[in-house]
């Protein structure tokens, strides 16, 4: 066994299995806490009367709320986090770098782009589309702007600086700079209606949140797990540097498509259902490699659920805090995250010097 391979395998931290099961436990706790408030108060009775249900029976008060609106929206809460999370663990692995986000590669400002457009351009156009089919109009064309920039992501890095994973990261700051171009001219074309709703939707909102997109992302957070997984020895191997990665038989430039792609389809539908929300996907992945080390084989599963914890806190904060209203909760994840990311970027100093 060569010094590659044993300090590859040295790259793995503590293993504290410990650290997830308490954040499961408190990811449940903070589940069973967010549905109980709101401006409708859930009582035990409307559990009880969930449970005895009847299908044939409309459900009233409490229990209607229950069920349609808190249950889902805290489920969708925690498996748009768990998204993020997955997404800027895997992010951060591939750049090495702590500060990395997906929003870095473009991904996000591409899907806040193309629902800029959809918002201010194709709204006012009488396009023969069913009046079902038109609630997927956006989230349809965010998701596909996330795709579009990703696409361009990896063929401009390939061009540009191939192999170089520096390339690939200063090119997703110059499309990140061009999508942010389109969203700026799209809000100056916007009348008063139009800005109202790109500036509630850049904001981030998870009022959309419903049984069925909970489904929908289930489905898709579920294999993207599972292909990460088969990344996880490979992404601990690239810790050492791509030439080290590359030593111990890691195909650097196949791996960094991969993550490109994972990042475009997990980041790319969050947006589209939810708008912009800032940080999670920066905030998670640390904490959990704080506490445990930087084992990817840790890091990610505990950025998943520390994402799902942050952002359901988030929610909840958001849409109790000045009942009747409910606040963007892009607004308090960016409130929570600033201040972190100053924290980190003092950390960080030495090494960006």
């Amino acid at each position: 066994m060569n010094t590659l391979t044993v300090q590859a395998r040295r790259v793995t931290g503590t293993y504290l299995p410990g650290i997830a099961s308490v954040l499961a436990v408190l990811l449940a706790l903070a589940l069973l806490l967010t549905v109980q408030y709101g401006a409708v108060r859930v009582s035990l009775q409307d559990w009880l009367n969930l449970f005895q249900f009847a299908g044939d029976q409309p459900m009233t008060g409490g229990t209607y709320v229950l069920w349609h609106i808190r249950l889902p929206r805290a489920l969708f809460a925690i498996l748009v986090g768990a998204a993020l999370g997955l997404s800027g663990a895997i992010t951060q692995g591939l750049f090495r770098n702590p500060l990395a986000d997906p929003n870095l590669l473009g991904v996000t400002a591409g899907a806040a782009s193309a629902a800029a457009l959809t918002i201010v351009v194709f709204s006012g156009m009488h396009l023969p589309i069913p009046q079902s089919w038109r609630i997927w109009l956006l989230p349809v064309a965010a998701f596909g702007g996330a795709l579009l920039v990703c696409f361009a992501l990896d063929r401009v890095a390939r061009w540009i600086s191939p192999g170089s994973i520096v390339g690939l990261l200063l090119t997703g700051i110059a499309l990140n700079a061009m999508a942010s171009a389109v969203i700026g001219l799209c809000t100056y074309l916007a009348n008063d209606e139009q800005l109202r709703n790109l500036s509630f939707w850049t904001l981030g909102s998870l009022s959309g949140g419903s049984w069925l997109a909970v489904g929908l992302l289930l489905l898709l957070l579920l294999p993207a797990w599972w292909r990460v997984r088969s990344m996880i020895s490979s992404m601990n191997a690239l810790a050492l540097g791509e030439a080290a990665a590359a030593h111990v038989g890691v195909n650097v430039r196949h791996l960094r498509s991969h993550v490109i792609v994972l990042v475009a389809i997990l980041t790319g539908f969050s947006v589209a259902w939810c708008g912009m929300i800032a940080f999670i996907s920066l905030i998670a992945p640390h904490l959990v490699r704080t506490l445990g080390g930087p084992d990817q084989r840790q890091v990610i599963p505990r950025s998943m659920l520390m994402g799902g914890l942050l952002l359901l806190l988030s929610d909840t904060v958001a849409r109790t805090i000045a009942i009747p209203a409910e606040i963007p909760v892009g607004i308090f994840t960016a409130l929570l995250g600033s201040p972190f990311f100053l924290i980190l970027l003092r950390n960080a100093r030495g090494r960006l010097a």
